[in-house]
C-alpha cells in the first residue's frame, strides 16, 4: 500500500474508530441497566458474555454476545466499505483491541471470542463459519467452552489459508487475534492442564 495522505487519514480513521467502537463495554453496559449489578465484581471479572452468563441471566449475557461481536462486524464493514477492504481488516483489528483493552475501563477488559467472530464474519465469512464450526464440534466433544475458543482461534490462520481466503493483512490479523486470545485465556489454560476447567453446564470458574 501507497502511504500518501489520504491513505494515512484512512488508516487512522479505522484504527482510532475501530478501537474506540470496540472499547464500548456492552458487558458493563448490559449488567447495570439489566440490575445484575458490575460484571466486573462476578466470576472472573470478565466483561464478556460467558462471565455475564454468571448472573443467571441469558437474556443480558445474549445482548453482550451480541453487541461484542457485532461491534467487531461494524467496525470492518463500516471502514471496509468506507475506504476498502484492507482498512476493513485495519479496523476490525482494532475493534478486537478495544475490546480486550478498552479505555473507558482502565484498559481491563474481555478475552475477545465474541468480537474475534464478529470480525472474521465481516473480513471473510467462510472462514468466520469455519472457525464457528470448530468451537462447535469442540464444545459437543469435550464440553469446554474455552478449549472450544482456543483451538478454533489457533486453527483460524488455517482456515484463511485453506479457504483460499489469505491476504498478508488477514493473516496478520488472524495470527494477532489468536495471540491474544491465548494470552487473555492463560488462567483457564493453567485449569485446563490441571484437568480442573469447568465444563459447559457444570461447575462455574471464578477466574
Amino acid at each position: 500500500m501507497i502511504l500518501t495522505p489520504s491513505s494515512l487519514f484512512a488508516a487512522a480513521v479505522s484504527l482510532i474508530g475501530g478501537y474506540l467502537l470496540g472499547s464500548i463495554p456492552f458487558g458493563v453496559i448490559a449488567t447495570r441497566l439489566g440490575g445484575a449489578g458490575d460484571i466486573r465484581k462476578v466470576g472472573s471479572g470478565s466483561i464478556g458474555a460467558t462471565n455475564v452468563l454468571r448472573t443467571g441471566r441469558w437474556d443480558l449475557a445474549l445482548i453482550t454476545l451480541l453487541g461484542d461481536g457485532g461491534k467487531g462486524a461494524a467496525a470492518a464493514l463500516v471502514a471496509g466499505a468506507l475506504f476498502s477492504p484492507p482498512y476493513g481488516v485495519l479496523a476490525g483489528g482494532a475493534a478486537f483491541v478495544g475490546h480486550i483493552f478498552p479505555v473507558w475501563l482502565g484498559f481491563r477488559g474481555g478475552k475477545g471470542v465474541a468480537t474475534f467472530y464478529g470480525v472474521l464474519f465481516a473480513v471473510a465469512w467462510p472462514v468466520g463459519l469455519a472457525a464457528g464450526a470448530t468451537w462447535i464440534a469442540m464444545a459437543l466433544v469435550f464440553r469446554i467452552s474455552s478449549l472450544a475458543g482456543l483451538t478454533a482461534a489457533v486453527l483460524t490462520p488455517l482456515w484463511f489459508v485453506l479457504l483460499r481466503q489469505a491476504s498478508p493483512e488477514r493473516l496478520i490479523l488472524a495470527v494477532g487475534m489468536a495471540v491474544l486470545i491465548v494470552i487473555r485465556h492463560d488462567a483457564n489454560i493453567r485449569r485446563l492442564l490441571r484437568g480442573e476447567e469447568p465444563r459447559i453446564g457444570g461447575s462455574k470458574a471464578t477466574a
